[in-house]
């Protein structure tokens, strides 16, 4: 259903904030209407049966229609243009709106085993009519194909706020099933599980939950950007001949298709300056087109022709890696003098390695005193932003 309407009333490309509020809107109203008929149906399911499990399911229908309603919004107010108050745009919403479903899981969660062990203290007989049971296996694959087409959706357009949406509709298919398993044995067995079944549910659900808090607060709080990105960016700069080397990579994200981009790139500080900046505008918007982000580089010169400078940097870049086998260093550089030699570099420390940079700096120095003779290092001490 959702591809069909997608043909009929999408025109625009998936990776353009265009089409991302087109799905986002489109899904967001498919869940508001399947939602409300599995609240009809089930709620009725459960006042036939009088089981608290399937009545609570129906109830959590209804969140999941505002859940609905919360992404539908999202996607609406992401996709609104840059404006004098958020220049950067309003594309975080959509992670807001992610972090908002999050927290309806877990309410959801709460709720139900709050009534699960109300239902353990005090059971009631469960009638567990066949009807009751048809509408919870109609419930089951509704759920599932609502999973898997916000699922696709989510990867289509790259969105977390979808995949909280779609991890929400496996919960409740899982949910229901487990209810459907505990009439199964109500009815042909004569035990009644259905407080111990509102109970795992409602566990499963509460663990979803905080997982889907997890992902949608990741990027509000300025989580590391996907390592497949990186690497892409990497290979564009890299593919240049006129790049030597880059470093300081930062990727801002200010929500689904809005990244700020920038990056050192070492060129050749004897080549033209004029054609080097040339070739920088050019790798900018390569970038740009590639990744739909703003990118600005920032041209770093190096010795490319003295073998001394050159042999230094290796040995300095081999020793440092007793610090840790994953540090690395750029911006090298060597002032000669009479009595000794300055060696200036920076050094990106993995956020793994807890030393203060006072530490990290002694044991630059110790390195330095027994490796090499009359060399003194000036370090700036960097972490990565990756």
């Amino acid at each position: 259903m959702i591809t069909l309407l997608s043909k009929f009333f999408i025109k625009q490309k998936p990776d353009t904030p265009e089409g991302r509020r087109s799905y986002g809107t489109l899904c967001g109203l498919v869940g508001i209407f399947l939602n409300l008929i599995l609240f009809a149906g089930k709620y009725i399911a459960g006042m036939l049966s009088h089981s608290v499990a399937i009545t609570a399911d129906a109830f959590n229908n209804i969140s999941d229609a505002g859940s609905s309603a919360i992404t539908l919004i999202g996607f609406r107010l992401a996709g609104k243009k840059p404006d004098t108050e958020h220049p950067f745009g309003h594309g975080r919403i959509e992670y807001i709106s992610g972090v908002g479903v999050s927290v309806i899981i877990i309410a959801v969660g709460l709720s139900l085993a709050k009534e699960s062990i109300q239902k353990i203290i005090s059971p009631e007989a469960i009638e567990a009519s066949y009807l009751a049971m048809a509408i919870l296996v109609v419930s089951i694959l509704i759920k599932g194909y609502m999973f898997l087409y916000n699922h696709a959706i989510a990867k289509k357009i790259v969105s977390q706020a979808m995949n909280a949406t779609a991890r929400d509709s496996i919960n409740d298919a899982v949910a229901t099933t487990v209810v459907l398993i505990s009439m199964l044995i109500a009815r042909f067995s004569g035990y009644n599980i259905d407080g111990y079944c509102g109970i795992a549910v409602s566990l499963f659900i509460l663990y979803s939950g905080i997982q889907s808090v997890k992902e949608t607060v990741a990027p509000l709080l300025g989580g590391p950007p996907d390592k497949e990105l990186v690497e892409n960016i990497e290979k564009i700069v890299l593919s240049h001949h006129t790049v030597k080397g880059m470093h300081d990579l930062v990727i801002h994200d200010y929500g689904p298709g809005r990244l700020m981009v920038s990056l050192h790139a070492e060129v050749d500080g004897s080549g033209n300056i004029f054609a080097l900046h040339d070739e920088i505008d050019c790798i900018e918007k390569e970038l740009n087109e590639q990744f739909h982000c703003h990118s600005v580089i920032h041209m770093d010169p190096v010795v490319t022709d003295d073998d001394k400078i050159t042999s230094m940097r290796k040995r300095v870049a081999k020793e440092m890696k007793a610090i840790s086998p994953d540090v690395s260093i750029h911006d090298f550089r060597m002032v000669e003098g009479p009595s000794h030699t300055n060696v200036i570099f920076d050094i990106v420390v993995p956020h793994e390695i807890k030393l203060s940079e006072e530490e990290i700096r002694q044991k630059i120095n110790l390195i330095m005193r027994e490796k090499f003779e009359n060399t003194f290092p000036i370090v700036e001490v960097d972490r990565p932003y990756l």
